[in-house]
């Protein structure tokens, strides 16, 4: 019943990169052409964020100009790629709805080409060979005040240069010993600018050329060099390389290219309750946190195809969010209400009950059968049809839909009470059977045999209507109920680990459902709803006639709260276990002897919170770190929030080899925090660059651009312009209204763009306020 790449109607679209297109084709730019690409780094699966890049640069090469899009595939770090992540991320462009036909390449393809090009730019004196480590680097780019100071390599002959760059590639050094840098402007604002690395040294096996090169080119290098080569007339990309332009363009000028892209940049998705990091993502697989890729919660294309949501609904999804210029977030609901109007109109309507009650009817004699003809689809539907209903004396209900003392608005079945079973007539519960234990286990009844078809027999009122499943008919089947990964927003902000926002419910299976017989015979691949339950799918890897299993896509309605509130997560479900006694509450928690120890300890020695104390406990790696880090001379609470938001992300079990850090570095980057040098927010960044590649974090401060300004008569300037700016708030706090500090605070703070000294910018302001 799918229908993945059906064409939907032709919708004239718009947004500020069709009409650069636009223009460009009525100009004659690019010979009138349009050519797009999309380059995917092979080191992950796609997610639906890649989805929207995917819909935009092949959406727009097909609607305008009779254009094509490239699939290439941006190969140029082996250390990370696999022919895996290749095959799947050709497969979901292609189940998207889009085919780049014979149109796909490598940047491999063009590895010596490339060369060439990096051997032009030595000749003609816009490169050198330095050899600088990475740190060094570092400490000579400078900062966003300061401008960088050359290498020492920087004025190396040409003809030197170019002997080493060829000695690079023969393999006579060994990682690291030598990068190709551009010869730009240390002092540019830019900080791409600052002679930007172009090729490294790896001996690394690489899943297409073999080990053909030991050296490879950086992103920046490649990227705007493999569009020329391509002819691309509109190299589309997302915000973050927004500040690469001005040395994408540098390059495609500086060699002999056959044509010069130009690119463009639009906003990313953020999508709301969704990890967007692929690093994040392969986190959950190596875990085992998920089954993988494609399990159906992963945010993956892969893992929504297998969950059951439609390429069509993707592509509804794209095209309601639009291309915006600035950086917003999604409400995952609009996500949502795209894939639910798809799967509506195509999923036939079954029953399942999931957590069973039985109800034994007294007026149906033992024995009988009747077989009831129930519509798939509801009327006024495009698509029509009917299937058989078998009815007998037993069935089963969901154990939900009965109340044994109904609460204030129940309207479902209760002792004395009408309701419609779906499709059939009206039943009236008229005894309720419990076991020795006090729980319901069976239920009595009664149907009005004159009711079927008929609103309500008398005029009688009738409450409201319920699905069941004939006892004797009903087949087994497993049904997996799929919801968010994670129950928060904003996974991972506030210092939190993402994982402390996993979603327990993201996955409930309910085994032995009971299931009306017409669903055994669904093959694989084929989408239906459950009535009052939701939309489902049956599993295309998993189903089978004696093993039916059933994904749910999406609930038919959205039981989540209102955006940028994270909702209450209850524990797992018990569906098979019927009217289970409430369980007496739990005591204190119980640690393993070990844990217990060391959470005294830390509680005792560094008087730690509980909580604090509980949770370095856990591990020993932890424990280890946290002393270390007090032992450099860090408070113990500043040492504890860290390790335990930041350091615990990147500890792998209970080892510290992986880590690119230590805890005098850790030690050093609180220091800054707490001296006003940075924000905790930009402290953050600071972090992942030194999990990611190691350093010291006051040369990734500068790197990143993130030191704040502490030079007085610069903070002085800002600070009296805004409380010119706010006279009135000056005013207001001169008369007693001190909390107005906090918010001139913060206006200065946002007029310096989060970058001044937040104590010298208090003490300034202060005397400011108090003169």
């Amino acid at each position: 019943m799918g229908s993945e790449n059906s064409a939907e109607s032709e919708v004239r679209r718009t947004d500020f990169l069709r009409e650069i297109v636009q223009a460009d084709l009525r100009k004659g730019t690019h010979g009138g052409k349009v050519l797009t690409r999309f380059p995917p780094e092979p080191n992950g699966y796609l997610h639906i964020g890649h989805a929207k890049s995917i819909c935009i640069n092949f959406g727009i090469a097909k609607e305008l100009g009779d254009g094509r899009c490239n699939l290439r595939y941006d190969d140029t770090n082996p250390a990370k790629e696999d022919t895996e992540y290749v095959e799947s991320i050709l497969n979901d462009i292609r189940w998207l709805g889009f085919d780049p036909g014979e149109n796909i390449f490598f940047a491999s393809d063009y590895f010596e080409q490339l060369y060439l090009w990096a051997e032009e730019l030595i000749e003609n004196g816009k490169a050198y060979v330095c050899s600088l480590n990475e740190q060094e680097v570092r400490e000579y780019r400078g900062t966003v005040m300061e401008p960088g100071k050359p290498s020492p390599d920087r004025n190396r002959p040409t003809a030197e240069s170019l002997d080493l760059f060829r000695r690079m590639r023969a393999g006579e050094f060994p990682d690291g010993t030598y990068t190709l840098r551009a010869k730009i402007d240390m002092s540019n604002p830019n900080m791409k600018m600052r002679d930007p690395p172009l090729y490294r040294i790896r001996h690394q096996h690489h899943h297409r050329t073999g080990d053909e090169w030991c050296i490879y080119p950086f992103y920046d290098f490649a990227h705007g060099l493999s569009d020329a080569i391509e002819g691309i007339t509109h190299s589309i990309c997302t915000l973050e390389f927004e500040n690469n332009r001005e040395l994408y363009d540098w390059l495609v000028d500086g060699v002999s290219t056959p044509c010069k892209p130009r690119q463009y940049e639009f906003a990313r998705l953020s999508l709301t309750y969704c990890l967007m990091s692929k690093r994040k993502l392969l986190k959950l697989v190596e875990e085992g946190v998920v089954s993988g890729w494609d399990d159906p919660r992963m945010p993956t294309i892969s893992g929504m195809r297998r969950r059951g949501v439609t390429a069509a609904a993707i592509r509804s999804f794209c095209d309601r969010i639009g291309v915006a210029k600035t950086n917003s977030q999604v409400d995952m609901a609009i996500l949502d209400a795209a894939i639910r109007e798809d799967l509506n109109p195509q999923s036939p309507r079954y029953m399942a009950v999931l957590n069973p009650l039985k109800v034994v009817i007294e007026n149906v004699e033992e024995g009988r059968e009747e077989l009831l003809d129930a519509p798939s689809f509801p009327s006024g539907f495009a698509a029509q049809g009917s299937r058989v209903l078998p009815f007998s004396r037993e069935i089963w209900i969901e154990r939900d839909d009965f109340m044994e003392t109904p609460t204030k608005g129940f309207r479902r079945l209760a002792p004395g009470r009408e309701v419609r079973l779906r499709h059939a007539w009206l039943l009236t519960c008229t005894d309720v059977i419990k076991n020795a234990a006090g729980e319901v286990i069976e239920l009595r009844g009664r149907i009005d045999p004159e009711s079927r078809g008929v609103a309500a027999p008398d005029g009688r009122k009738v409450r409201g209507t319920i699905h069941w499943v004939s006892a004797a008919h009903a087949v087994k089947g497993t049904i997996r109920l799929y919801d968010r990964l994670v129950s928060h927003p904003s996974p991972g902000t506030g210092g939190v680990d993402f994982h402390e926002h996993l979603n327990p419910e993201s996955l409930v299976e309910v085994k032995h459902a009971k299931l009306e017989p017409a669903l055994a015979n669904l093959e694989p691949g084929v989408h239906l709803q459950f009535e009052r339950t939701g939309f489902f799918y049956t599993d295309p890897q998993e189903h089978q006639s004696d093993n039916l299993v059933f994904n749910r896509v999406i609930a038919l309605k959205d039981s989540w709260v209102k955006r940028g509130k994270a909702p209450k997560v209850n524990p797992p479900k018990r569906v098979e276990t019927p009217n289970r006694a409430p369980q007496e509450p739990t005591g204190p928690r119980v640690y393993p002897k070990a844990v217990q120890e060391r959470i005294d300890h830390l509680s005792r020695e560094f008087e730690l919170p509980l909580q604090a104390a509980a949770g370095l406990a856990q591990s020993p790696a932890l424990t280890e770190f946290f002393e270390d880090t007090v032992a450099a001379g860090t408070r113990p609470n500043s040492a504890a929030s860290w390790v335990l938001g930041e350091v615990r992300k990147v500890i792998e079990g209970d080892g510290l080899e992986p880590l690119r850090f230590g805890p005098t570095e850790v030690a050093a980057l609180i220091s800054l925090v707490e001296a006003g040098r940075v924000s905790n927010r930009n402290a953050k960044d600071i972090f992942e660059v030194m999990a990611r590649e190691s350093g010291q974090p006051e040369q990734i401060m500068a790197d990143l651009n993130v030191e704040s300004i502490s030079d007085q008569g610069q903070l002085e300037v800002v600070i009296d312009q805004v409380l010119t700016e706010h006279s009135d708030a000056v005013a207001r706090y001169r008369a007693g209204e001190r909390k107005l500090q906090g918010f001139l605070m913060g206006q200065v703070m946002r007029a310096m763009q989060g970058k001044a000294d937040a104590r010298e910018v208090g003490r300034i302001l202060r005397d400011r306020l108090e003169s």
